[in-house]
C-alpha cells in the first residue's frame, strides 16, 4: 500500500500525522511512504529524518494523488476535500457533527473517511481521541490562567492564590479524560476546583484520587448555573462521542459570570457546550462577551505540536499497520473499533450520531464496502 502523510494547512496547525518510526514500521512491512516537504518541521522533525528511515519526500499533489491511504491531524480543509479521489481512505480527526457544510462536501468525494475520534473499543473507549483529550485538558488550565491576566483581558487572579489572598476558582464541567486532565493541573496549580458530571461513579473517583482538594458535583441545570456563577475560569469538557456536545452553559448563565473571567470549551469541535462559545484560532484565540473572556480554539493540542505529535501516533500507528497489512477494507470488517471510526463510505453516512446530525438514517456499513 502506499501511505502518504502530507503537510497541515489549517492555519496555526504545527501536528504531523506520521513520526519516523512510524515510517520506518510501514517500510519494514514492504509498504511505500510519502512525506510531504517540511510537513514534520513544525513538530521538529526533518525532511531527512523520515528519508533516512525510507520515506520519499514529495510534494503535495504527489502525495494526494498517489497514496492509497492519507494520514492528517485535522479535518481536510477545502482544497483537501478537492484532492480526495473515488476508493482513497483518509484517516484522520472528522469532527463531523459540528460541521455540516464539510459533512456535506465528503459526501461528495466517494472516499472512505474514518474519524480519529470516533474508532471505539467494546468498552467504550476511544483510544484514538485520549492522547489528544489528555493534552488539551492540561492546556485549557494553562491557557485559561494565562487568560485570566488582566493583560490579556482578564480578571487579574492567579489561580493558585498567596498567602493572605483568595485562590481563583475553576469550574470543570465533565470527569472525562479532558476534564480529569484539566483537575490535574489545576490542583496542581493550588486553584480552588470545582468538577461536575452526571456519573457517580466518576464524581467518586475524583474524590478517591484528590479527596477534600476538590469539590464535586452533580451535573444538573441548577448546579451549573450556581457553579458558573462564582468561577473565574470555566472549563468546557463535554463529550458524547460523534455526536454534537450538549449546551450546559447559556447565555443568561454567561452574563452572569464575572467581569474577566475566562471560559475554555474543549468541546468547541464538537459544537460547544456554552452557547456563547465559536471556534477561533490560535492567531486569534479569544474574544469578549458580557466581559467575559472566551477562548474556542479548535485545535488546541498545536500549541505543542512535538508532544501532541508523538502522543497521537503512539496510539494511532497500530491502526494504520492495521489498515495498510488487510486492506482497508479487510481491516474494517477485521476490527469493530475500526469500523466504529468510519463516518462516510463512499458517499454514504454510516456513523449513527453523524447521520442524526443531518437528519437521515445512517446507511449500513457492509453495504458500502462490497
Amino acid at each position: 500500500m502506499i501511505v502518504g502523510a502530507p503537510k497541515e494547512i489549517k492555519p496555526g496547525e504545527q501536528r504531523m500525522a506520521l513520526t519516523p518510526a512510524g515510517v520506518r514500521a510501514l517500510v519494514e512491512r514492504g509498504h511505500q511512504v510519502l512525506v510531504e516537504e517540511a510537513a514534520g518541521l513544525g513538530s521538529g522533525i526533518r525532511d531527512d529524518e523520515y528519508a533516512g528511515v525510507g520515506a520519499r519526500i514529495a510534494g503535495a499533489e504527489e502525495v494526494w494523488a498517489k497514496a492509497d491511504l492519507v494520514l492528517k491531524v485535522k479535518e481536510p480543509m477545502p482544497p483537501e476535500v478537492k484532492q480526495l479521489r473515488p476508493g482513497q481512505t483518509l484517516f484522520t480527526y472528522l469532527h463531523l457533527a459540528a460541521d455540516r457544510t464539510l459533512t456535506d462536501a465528503l459526501r461528495g468525494t466517494d472516499a472512505v473517511l474514518l474519524a480519529y475520534e470516533t474508532v471505539q473499543r467494546a468498552d467504550g473507549s476511544l483510544p484514538l481521541l485520549t492522547p489528544m483529550s489528555e493534552v488539551a485538558g492540561r492546556l485549557a488550565v494553562q491557557e485559561g490562567a494565562f487568560y485570566l491576566g488582566r493583560a490579556h483581558g482578564g480578571r487579574g487572579v492567579l489561580l493558585g492564590g498567596v498567602p493572605g489572598v483568595p485562590r481563583g476558582n475553576v469550574v470543570i464541567l465533565g470527569a472525562g479524560t479532558v476534564g480529569m486532565n484539566a483537575l490535574r493541573t489545576a490542583v496542581g496549580l493550588g486553584a480552588d476546583v470545582s468538577i461536575l458530571d452526571v456519573n457517580l461513579d466518576r464524581l467518586r473517583h475524583v474524590e478517591e484520587l484528590y479527596g477534600n482538594q476538590v469539590v464535586t458535583v452533580m451535573s444538573n441545570s441548577y448546579n451549573v448555573e450556581q457553579a458558573v456563577r462564582r468561577a473565574e475560569l470555566v472549563i468546557g469538557a463535554v463529550l458524547i462521542p460523534g455526536a454534537r456536545a450538549p449546551v450546559l452553559v447559556t447565555e443568561e448563565m454567561v452574563a452572569t459570570m464575572k467581569e474577566g473571567a475566562v471560559i475554555v470549551d474543549v468541546a468547541v469541535d464538537q459544537g460547544a457546550c456554552i452557547a456563547t462559545i465559536r471556534p477561533t484560532t490560535l492567531a486569534e484565540p479569544t474574544y469578549l462577551v458580557g466581559g467575559v473572556v472566551h477562548y474556542g480554539v479548535t485545535n488546541m493540542p498545536a500549541l505543542v505540536p512535538r508532544t501532541s505529535t508523538f502522543a497521537l501516533t503512539n496510539a494511532t500507528l497500530p491502526y494504520v499497520l492495521e489498515l495498510a497489512e488487510r486492506g482497508v477494507t479487510g481491516a474494517i470488517r477485521a476490527n469493530p473499533a475500526l469500523a466504529k471510526g468510519v463516518n462516510v463510505c463512499r458517499g454514504k453516512l454510516v456513523h449513527p450520531e453523524v447521520a442524526a446530525f443531518v437528519g437521515e438514517r445512517p446507511s449500513p456499513l457492509e453495504a458500502c464496502l462490497t
